[in-house]
């Protein structure tokens, strides 16, 4: 079955325009024909829907039909756009194609030779948006490639973030230090129209109160002491892009008028300004506060929280994705190692059990700076969990030289040295877990920091038995 494509017709006369859409509506199969005769109206509806093909007369008296072809380019760079009027003239063809229109067609026309120049619209179109359906393919793909993780939580975030990415509307990110909400924001506006333009952040605790106001809404010369030239402010920086507002909820109370103001009119009036200025830029703000309590406390206003929040993303804590822990180990170990020039290293699945068992406060980030730690104090190329308690606490396990006194021959090829050394390690560390615990496996395994099958594992490969670990005169602890 056809794919169903939608025609808009722009034009002043209204019973023109219900005639053509009676007759394209019948000739044209699988179109959908829509009709308005106001350019302003026009310009809402296309902002909020894509069309194929777009028709539209020159000569109209709220705008001129050459201007609105130029804001429609504007939204939909990509829509075919035809012009008609009564008052064609090679002149005014080729003006209207170097503008970006597809074609031209004068009044009276024909019908079916109006019939043939839609048609070949609606064609070239559909291989236009095929093209970008590709090229939005690939982009996506690059785009996710900044996330690493598979497990359920995080597909539905990659769902929910392409979801967002085809509509303009405000978006609220929550989540915790180090869940990686400024990515999430780029990666809506990467995969979004605006994507053309650079995409606009800025931190909002970072700058000085004094300084916030003007940084987000620009100056005039001589609006404060010190305000030599005009300054533009981020609001008008990123119009036609993306702005996120970092960590909203510490923007002070004195701003949260003027913002509130911007966001609902899409004007600012710079600071020491006797104008407004129109802007089309699309508001994310991302917060690791409780802006709900916050409006309890009267420090944050309701109507702006709810002006920012038409939409909410959450990215989750790594707690809430631990099964991708092991992938996040896997390429931050690379990434990392190719930062500090140094052989590639990898974490032992026991050295990984042990870590998806950790709580992770800071998220993402202090799994980085652990990984960074790691890289640069352990030696060998394989991590184990004798090396991460090494690191952590020093002084725990052997030095190399006293590590070197347990091979009977220190000349002995590495490889076979390191694998006594580790064997040593492991049976002396399990043994004494044991003996701790009473023999409990259960209780050592969580000491330990690893799964009950992964204690299990190193007991049967070396022949320990919970029993030989088990004093009757002890009460199980």
């Amino acid at each position: 079955m056809p794919q169903q494509q939608h025609i808009l017709i722009i034009d002043d006369e209204v019973d023109m325009l219900q005639g053509l859409q009676r007759v394209l509506s019948f000739e044209l199969e699988s179109v959908t024909v829509s009709i308005v005769a106001n350019p302003l109206e026009a310009l809402e509806l296309i902002s909020k829907r894509n069309y194929e093909l777009i028709l539209l007369d020159v000569c109209m008296p709220e705008m001129n039909g050459m201007d609105l072809l130029v804001r429609i380019r504007e939204i939909d760079p990509h829509v075919t756009m035809i012009m008609m009027t009564a008052y064609g003239s090679i002149e005014t063809a080729v003006e209207a194609i170097r503008r970006g229109a597809y074609d031209f067609v004068t009044k009276p026309f024909e019908i079916p030779d109006l019939l043939r120049v839609l048609r070949k619209g609606l064609e070239r179109n559909q291989l236009i948006r095929e093209n970008l359906n590709l090229k939005a393919k690939v982009t996506q793909k690059n785009t996710f490639e900044s996330f690493i993780g598979q497990t359920p939580t995080m597909r539905r975030l990659y769902d929910t973030i392409q979801a967002l990415a085809h509509t303009n509307y405000t978006v609220l990110i929550r989540g915790q230090s180090g869940t990686g909400k400024e990515l999430a924001a780029r990666a809506i506006h990467d995969l979004s129209k605006r994507k053309a333009h650079p995409f606009f952040a800025v931190n909002c605790p970072a700058i000085p109160e004094q300084l916030l106001e003007s940084e987000l809404f620009g100056h005039k010369k001589g609006a404060f002491t010190g305000a030599d030239t005009d300054y533009t402010g981020l609001f008008e920086e990123a119009d036609g892009s993306t702005l996120l507002l970092d960590e909203i909820g510490d923007i002070p109370v004195s701003l949260q008028t003027k913002l509130l103001r911007v966001l609902q009119e899409q004007e600012l009036r710079p600071l020491g300004g006797t104008r407004s200025k129109k802007i089309n830029v699309r508001i994310l703000a991302s917060t690791n506060q409780d802006l709900e309590k916050k409006i309890s406390e009267r420090t944050f206003r309701e109507d702006l929280f709810y002006r920012l929040n038409v939409v909410t993303v959450r990215t989750p804590t790594l707690r809430e994705i631990r099964d991708d822990i092991p992938l996040l180990l896997d390429h931050l170990s690379k990434q990392f190692s190719a930062e500090l020039e140094i052989p590639a290293k990898h974490f032992s699945l026991a050295s990984a059990e042990m870590l998806m068992r950790r709580n992770w406060p800071g998220n993402i980030r202090e799994l980085q700076n652990f990984v960074r730690r790691m890289l640069i104090f352990c030696k060998e190329e394989e991590i184990e969990p004798m090396h991460i308690q090494a690191v952590e606490n020093p002084g725990t396990i052997p030095t190399l030289s006293e590590a070197f006194q347990i091979c009977e021959m220190p000349t002995e090829p590495y490889i076979a040295a390191r694998n006594k050394v580790l064997e040593q390690f492991t049976r002396s560390y399990v043994q004494n877990l044991l003996f701790t615990t009473n023999g409990n496996i259960s209780r050592s395994a969580k000491m330990a920091g690893l799964s009950r099958v992964a204690m299990q594992k190193i007991m049967r490969r070396m022949d320990m038995q919970p029993l030989n670990f088990r004093n009757p005169e002890r009460c199980p602890q």
